[in-house]
């Protein structure tokens, strides 16, 4: 494959952006960024990669590997590297606090209208034809994630044995991911270039158009490794959370809905690893099972909400504290939207503080690696396990969509079909997610006021 006059002349002025440059672009990816991770992945890989030539495909998908791994959102994370790669700390922390606040406005608002008028026929159609688009974005995810990563038996395998030890054996996935990356780091010895996906992926393309952060650019000073350094960041990360805990137990009280969402919230971001899609089932189990701040039914709402708004689909846990603070009547029964407003708030603040960490403090070492297959290897195996785990959650989904009742004994054809067309619909013409997603909202309306006139 060859470049093109206008290729060439794009490599000819490539110049890095300027912090204000950056943050413009960070504003945007957090109003735009719909789709859950694999979408805001694939639209970051278009815009940074493909257009803006920022950072190289390589560098790109190692930094994606090393997000993957990690406990929270990983499209989330992935900007904040990369913000933080070229711009230090105040780049990862525009990038990642961009990407996270728009939708922590627009889900506070649109909670609330669930919260007062969820309850009326119209909407539950709605919601109720969302639902089935909702199992199809988390395959269309599965699909996406996959086509980039599965690029040969070995790594099929381990997304296929990732999936039957969480669907079959319920193991439980941090177990998953250590069994991945031992599976890679053993192949490594026998099937090096097995696991090294980068490479196989930069084959494909025989020449690549140059990026500001290209394949041998050396690492900026900020990002050299530096074991004071990261000791310093965990060091702060430890004082800041002590202080945000302390603060709410002394205000409130340890037993408090608040103090005990920012507790359980703290351990969902650091003992849940596969970004949105492996966190929710633990997220079901704690907030509707153990603390029931919600509803089996309020909680696969909330997800439809999440895929409709943009930013990480992790935040969803901004709906789930919205409902528990409104629900709980944090502030009174005269402050509802107080209540779930800064429920919303807390549990965002805990989610995503350990993902601004987790890249300060390990990303430095993770681009000593970057030309290293050796300690690559586990990361790959483990992003092929992700995928095995994506599928998992698709089922979950599925069980409840498709059988709404109980019982699980009475099969929604109409949802069935839908899911099927939605998914048709991500595949083979590309729709958008928002647009999908408005689509099945008019599809459920339109059976409601049917099925309305055959009564």
């Amino acid at each position: 494959m060859t470049n093109s006059p206008h290729d060439d002349l794009a490599d000819a002025e490539l110049t890095p952006p300027t912090l204000r440059e950056a943050t413009g672009y960070w504003f945007k990816l957090g109003l735009l960024s719909f789709g859950g991770p694999a979408g805001q992945i694939a639209m970051m890989h278009h815009d940074l990669v493909d257009k803006k030539r920022w950072i190289s495909d390589m560098r790109f998908l190692h930094a994606l590997n090393y997000c993957m791994i990690l406990p929270g959102p990983e499209a989330q994370q992935l900007a904040t590297y990369i913000g933080w790669l070229m711009h230090r700390t105040w780049g990862g922390l525009i990038a990642g606090g961009l990407f996270v606040l728009p939708s922590l406005l627009i889900l506070v608002a649109l909670s609330w209208v669930y919260m007062r008028f969820g309850n009326l026929p119209e909407v539950a159609a709605m919601l109720a034809g969302v639902k089935p688009a909702v199992v199809a974005i988390v395959l269309f995810a599965a699909y996406r994630i996959g086509s980039r990563v599965l690029k040969n038996k070995l790594l099929w395998c381990i997304a296929l044995l990732a999936f039957v030890a969480i669907t079959l054996m319920q193991l439980p996935f941090p177990l998953v991911i250590i069994a991945a990356a031992l599976i890679g780091s053993i192949a490594h010895h026998y099937f090096p270039g097995q696991l090294n996906v980068m490479k196989a992926h930069a084959a494909s393309n025989k020449k690549h158009s140059k990026a500001i952060i290209d394949d041998d650019t050396p690492s900026p000073l900020h990002a050299k490794f530096s074991l004071k350094r990261m000791l310093q960041w965990l060091a702060a990360g430890v004082v800041i959370w002590a202080a945000a805990i302390s603060c709410l137990t002394w205000l409130y009280g340890w037993q408090a809905v608040l103090t005990q969402m920012g507790w359980f919230f703290t351990k969902a971001a650091l003992l849940t690893f596969g970004g949105a899609y492996a966190v929710l089932p633990y997220l079901y189990q704690g907030a509707v099972e153990h603390y029931h701040w919600l509803t089996p039914h309020q909680m696969i709402d909330g997800l439809a909400l999440g895929e409709t708004t943009p930013g990480p689909l992790i935040m969803v846990v901004a709906f789930v504290g919205f409902v528990g603070g409104w629900s709980q009547a944090v502030f009174g029964g005269d402050n509802l939207f107080l209540s779930g407003a800064v429920a919303a708030s807390v549990v965002t603040f805990f989610t995503f503080l350990p993902s601004f960490l987790f890249i300060f403090i390990g990303a430095p070492l993770i681009e000593s690696t970057q030309n290293n297959l050796k300690l690559s290897a586990p990361l790959t195996g483990i992003t092929a396990a992700v995928v095995g785990v994506i599928l998992s959650l698709a089922l979950f989904f599925s069980q409840h969509v498709f059988f709404p009742d109980a019982a699980y004994d009475k099969l929604d054809i109409a949802a069935v079909v839908l899911a099927i067309l939605s998914l048709w619909l991500l595949v083979k013409k590309n729709l958008s997610i928002i647009k999908l997603v408005g689509l099945c909202a008019l599809l459920g309306l339109a059976r409601h006021y049917v099925l309305l006139n055959l009564a």
